[in-house]
């Protein structure tokens, strides 16, 4: 063989061996709602985010097989106090619900195998913290219109689990907030109609990502006519 045919034969080997490793592709995501910012976060591998609980991982890769069999491998860690793994699922695409406090670290491999030719992907970690716990009630709320404290509503933080009934002074069950519902607050209504002045009473369990649990029970204000001329000292009605 001529040195010209070695060199052009070299060549075509080098390029067809590159066109088979380049052949295979990987692209791994993990897709989640963030409440923080009020909207959907993808992760590249490599990339982290803080969230708060409960939070629902998407887990997805887009492959370009080449021709090649291949196998998906999904590996999730704990890494608050030493890493540890949580699980491993070998599925290209995969959902995973995060709900407790802490550090996680995701991991996606794929083994790409043809005529006993094997190449190997393995991401760079997608990094997830969720935020610790936190939960306040208002003392009342206004529900008059003025668009100023016309809802109850908690404040809360990677609350996992929520539970809360609103009672009148007589014991009556008016209104259950939940997790489902927390975040729209309550308008003050029973039944399409206002519930009246007064004093009411609030009942709430619940449960942060961190283990910590909330009992609170508490009188709750209502008091349509309070707005805001009236917080700035003035009173309402006739003088």
């Amino acid at each position: 063989m001529t040195k010209m045919n070695r060199f052009i034969f070299l060549s075509l080997l080098s390029f067809c061996l590159t066109t088979v490793v380049d052949a295979q592709q990987a692209t791994p995501s993990v897709t989640f709602f963030s409440i923080d910012d009020s909207t959907d976060v993808k992760l590249a591998p490599g990339e982290s985010k803080t969230t708060q609980a409960p939070v629902d991982l998407t887990c997805d890769v887009d492959i370009d097989d080449g021709g090649y069999d291949y196998v998906c491998k999904w590996q999730f860690f704990k890494t608050k106090g030493g890493e540890s793994l949580l699980l491993t699922r070998y599925e290209d695409y995969t959902t995973y619900t995060l709900t407790e406090a802490g550090g996680y670290k995701i991991v996606c491999t794929v083994t790409f195998t043809l005529d006993g030719d094997t190449v190997n992907y393995v991401s760079d970690p997608f990094n997830v913290t969720i935020s610790e716990s936190s939960l306040k009630c208002p003392n009342g709320f206004s529900p008059n219109g003025d668009k100023i404290n016309d809802t109850f509503k908690i404040t809360y933080k990677s609350i996992v689990k929520l539970d809360a009934i609103f009672f009148n002074r007589w014991g009556k069950k008016l209104y259950t907030m939940t997790l489902d519902n927390a975040a729209e607050g309550w308008d003050g209504r029973v039944n399409g109609k206002y519930i009246p002045d007064g004093v009411y009473f609030l009942q709430l369990t619940a449960v942060g990502s961190d283990g910590v649990k909330y009992n609170i029970k508490k009188t709750i204000n209502v008091l349509k006519g309070f707005n805001e001329s009236s917080e700035s000292g003035g009173a309402t009605g006739s003088q």
